[in-house]
């Protein structure tokens, strides 16, 4: 099980002091989607040559041209980038073909997706390397959480690793590491934490432990 940190809603400077802070207890550094909407993919670039021991993920949230998206996210340095499950077929096998090119990975992002078990199953097949449920800001608004999806796709999912993204906190953390995911995904369950270090130090030592 890895534990990979979700950063958003920073720029290029505060996400480099932040990673410095917590790099030796994390697997995965995600720039985010507004920190790539607000700094562009150079901000994959500086993270993964500020940080180049640690792996990157573009959370590009590809929905068309998979193919040339995961091209230039690769360029920039990107060792796994995001599409969408609820985008086309033929978008998400452009993404894992440009990305056994390119020696990289794909992480489909079931946000939003109405049949979690079925399209997972659909998902798995185009061979890519993680499935991700996710509960987005508005759905952690509404109260929503992602354990029942993760329990979905893991009765279907036979190739992809799992992960699950969204609100996870040093208290919840417990119950999600019971779920058995892949990775675990933490944002402001660390980034918003008044000590970082000690919610990163602590979630990695559960993530690792698998309690």
């Amino acid at each position: 099980m890895e534990l990979q940190l979700a950063l958003d809603l920073v720029n290029i400077p505060q996400a480099k002091e932040l990673v410095k802070e917590v790099e030796a207890y994390i697997d995965i550094v995600e720039i985010g989607t507004p920190v790539v909407i607000n700094e562009g993919l150079r901000a994959v670039k500086e993270i993964k040559e500020a940080f180049p021991h640690l792996k990157v993920l573009a959370d590009l949230k590809i929905m068309d041209a998979g193919g040339y998206e995961v091209m230039k996210a690769s360029e920039a340095g990107a060792d796994i980038i995001t599409v969408l499950g609820v985008s086309d077929n033929k978008t998400i096998q452009g993404a894992v073909e440009e990305a056994r090119k390119q020696n990289r990975k794909i992480m489909v992002d079931m946000i939003n997706v109405k049949d979690i078990e079925g399209r997972a199953k659909e998902i798995d097949a185009f061979g890519v390397d993680y499935i991700c449920v996710h509960s987005g800001y508005d759905h952690q608004a509404d109260g929503k959480n992602s354990f029942e999806e993760l329990a979905a796709i893991k009765r279907v999912v036979k190739h992809a690793k799992t992960a699950i993204a969204g609100g996870i906190k040093l208290d919840t953390l417990p119950e999600v590491i019971l779920a058995n995911p892949d990775l675990v995904i933490v944002g402001g369950g660390i980034t918003g934490h008044e000590n970082k270090k000690f919610a990163a130090a602590t979630m990695q030592s559960l993530v690792k432990q698998g309690v």
